[in-house]
């Protein structure tokens, strides 16, 4: 019995210091959590582009034909009337030397983006807008107008009726506009003739271009890339570029690669900065943005005139007199309370934006704060206006 007393005895502590030792882990896994959780972290595929995958702008000249009436003028718009000419001769038909007065044909300009890897056949969509001084292209079909690149070479052929938006209604004494009448778009209007030779298969390596260059945010990305492979596959080549190699032992193409990497988790740096547009009294501030310690003063200047003119005129009966206008001005200036506000060292922008707001500060009143401690040397961030 004693012998079997001291077995279950410490069979009881083994099982209490297993127990502990599970929630020692426990709490430092629970401990972990929120770190994770809290981190601020984005895909590699939402900050970074990838060499080679990449748009590419079209352009061409058309012709819009159909309108009610809402067409050039081509006494106005020689190019129209050229441009009708050339092609009714296209077809067969001759009316050069004749006096052409229609108003039914609009002269416009066509634009449409080539995404990348784009088949030939594929439909792409097609933006049209007024070239002269068409009043509305609602009703109108485009002709075959040719979509060239940056290379001259074409790369598409637009045509189709054009949907538009907007509207315009004129009466005698006023008109009503909605919207842009003079653009509208051919949903499907492209059909792509010519296909951009590269081919991403191929490559060795490739680069990823940051969308906001940051040298601290291309090192990460560099490091979960190679953290993820096992071995160097990329490096940070400065603070816009990261240059991806596919591994010799890898069983797939650098495209296999890309998907595969695209998805990993980082957590993306930034300067301190702050836009301003003055032009709309718009103020963005990054959450890094920091203040040194600094007294702000603000207050309302208002200045005001108030005329009061008082006529004088000579007495009843006076033989001699006129009546005059005696100009009396009165002018009150009124500086208001200046309040003066102390910001500590290493606030945070809440704290700044909280203690601005207890300023009652307007927004063009924070624009010049914000200058002013710029210029004093206080505002940890870069200033950038609009």
């Amino acid at each position: 019995m004693p012998i079997l007393k001291r077995r279950t005895k410490k069979a009881i502590q083994d099982t209490i210091l297993m127990i502990l030792g599970f929630a020692v882990i426990a709490a430092f896994f629970m401990a972990s959590l929120p770190h994770e959780a809290n981190a601020k972290t984005t895909r590699i595929k939402d900050i970074v582009d990838f060499e080679g995958v990449r748009d590419n702008q079209l352009v061409g000249y058309g012709l819009v034909v159909g309108l009610n009436g809402t067409g050039d003028s081509l006494n106005n718009a020689p190019f129209t009337e050229q441009s009708l000419v050339s092609m009714l001769e296209r077809l067969g038909v001759s009316t050069r030397g004749q006096n052409l007065n229609t108003g039914n044909v609009a002269a416009v300009m066509v634009t449409a983006t080539l995404p990348p890897f784009t088949n030939q056949g594929a439909q792409i969509d097609i933006t049209v807008s007024a070239f002269g001084d068409a009043e509305s292209l609602r009703g109108g079909t485009l002709l075959v107008t040719p979509l060239m690149a940056a290379d001259g070479e074409v790369y598409a052929v637009a045509q189709g009726p054009v949907a538009i938006s907007g509207f315009t209604v004129e009466g005698q004494a006023g008109n009503v506009t909605q919207n842009i009448p003079t653009t509208g778009r051919v949903p499907n209007g492209g059909i792509v003739e010519r296909e951009i030779d590269f081919k991403l298969e191929d490559l060795q390596e490739v680069r990823l271009s940051l969308r906001n260059p940051d040298f601290t945010t291309a090192r990460r990305i560099s490091q979960a890339i190679n953290g993820f492979m096992s071995t160097n596959v990329s490096s940070a080549e400065n603070s816009a570029s990261v240059v991806l190699r596919r591994p010799q032992n890898f069983d797939g193409s650098i495209v296999d690669l890309i998907t595969d990497i695209e998805q990993l988790p980082v957590q993306p740096d930034q300067v301190a900065r702050v836009v301003i547009d003055e032009r709309s009294g718009v103020i963005v501030m990054g959450s890094d943005v920091r203040i040194s310690t600094v007294a702000i003063a603000q207050a309302n200047l208002t200045v005001s005139i108030t005329e009061t003119p008082q006529v004088s005129q000579p007495n009843p009966f006076a033989e001699q007199g006129e009546t005059v206008v005696v100009p009396r001005t009165d002018i009150e200036i009124n500086s208001g309370e200046a309040n003066l506000a102390l910001i500590e060292t290493g606030v945070t922008l809440q704290d700044l934006v909280t203690g601005l707001n207890r300023l009652g500060v307007a927004p063009g009143d924070i624009i010049t704060i914000l200058q002013a401690i710029k210029a004093a040397g206080a505002l940890q961030a870069e200033i950038e206006t609009l």
